[in-house]
């Protein structure tokens, strides 16, 4: 059969071959006031700290993830944590920062070193202090939704 008689086929038979991953982008370093933010997360998260991870939020800040309602607000985020987290590996992809405003796109991993499992949002404001903190974060994984 023809190539161009075969890829008909597929594409009528909804077989079509799948095309190959994309290699992962590649990370980058972060100024350390925003290197922090990572670090923290990963720590708090590992160690399964609902309040430590909450507290790297704004007051009014948001959590964003894929598949669940929105959360808003420190106490709220902390109350959806608990009994959350394990190992976690975040890396940063672009990031940019001016003024109080920032935001760092990465993505994450499950075990350090491992194919990323998803990827992230961060949007930050300067807290009191100068302090970074999360405004929102929004995740989702890398598997395909299933309908």
């Amino acid at each position: 059969m023809p190539a161009s008689a075969w890829m008909l086929a597929a594409v009528l038979s909804g077989s079509a071959p799948e095309a190959a991953p994309a290699a992962p982008l590649p990370s980058i370093a972060l100024p350390p006031e925003l290197a922090r933010v990572l670090t923290d997360y990963e720590a708090a998260w590992g160690s399964r700290d609902a309040a430590a991870l909450a507290r790297l939020f704004a007051e009014d800040g948001f959590v964003l993830s894929g598949g669940k309602p929105s959360i808003r607000g420190r106490a709220a985020i902390e109350e959806a944590y608990k009994g959350s987290g394990g190992p976690l590996s975040l890396r940063a992809l672009a990031f940019a920062a001016e003024g109080n405003v920032g935001y760092i796109i990465g993505a994450y991993t499950h075990t350090k070193g491992a194919p990323d499992d998803g990827k992230f949002t961060l949007t930050l404001k300067k807290g009191t202090g100068g302090r970074w903190e999360i405004m929102s974060d929004m995740d989702n994984g890398n598997r395909p939704r299933r309908e």
